[in-house]
């Protein structure tokens, strides 16, 4: 497994993968040494989160490879359609998947996505609208809803 560590506008960020993919995108929450040289097999996935903190990217087009179970894998799936600037409730994420009462399952799920901002489980708010739990800390999560905001001028939260 390959290992670098980026700087991003919400802090440093491990980028873990190899030839079958990225296995995990994850923030720090302390300062550590940034990679002077990233591995060929996570250049493309450096340049990806760079773009997208920059502006310029709204989707990513990566070989993923997270680890889970086939639910967490489901689930995963499906925070991936979530389009660039949208939101959806852990309900809605339940009723795609067919079981409205899996809505906790649906929350434990996101709450273990490995790959940060990839797959977007950041775009994941309560059903009244609110920002609920998130593992980067919802000041990173309130940053990029609003990064993503299509109406810069006027925050979401």
């Amino acid at each position: 497994m390959e290992t670098c560590i980026i700087n991003t506008p919400l802090g440093c960020t491990k980028i873990t993968g190899n030839k079958h993919g990225v296995s995990s995108v994850s923030v720090l929450n302390e300062n550590v040494t940034i990679s002077k040289d990233i591995p060929i097999v996570l250049e493309d996935c450096k340049n990806q989160l760079l773009e997208y903190f920059a502006g310029t990217r709204k989707q990513f087009n990566l070989k993923l490879n997270p680890q889970g179970t086939d639910f967490q894998k489901s689930v995963w799936n499906l925070l991936q359609q979530i389009p660039f600037g949208k939101t959806l409730s852990y309900l809605e994420l339940s009723k795609q998947l067919g079981d409205i009462k899996a809505i906790r399952a649906v929350a434990n799920a996101n709450s273990k996505n490995p790959i940060w901002i990839i797959i977007p489980c950041h775009r994941v708010i309560g059903s009244d609208g609110s920002l609920t739990g998130y593992a980067g800390g919802l000041h990173r999560k309130k940053w990029l809803l609003e990064h993503e905001n299509p109406n810069k001028q006027q925050s979401l939260f």
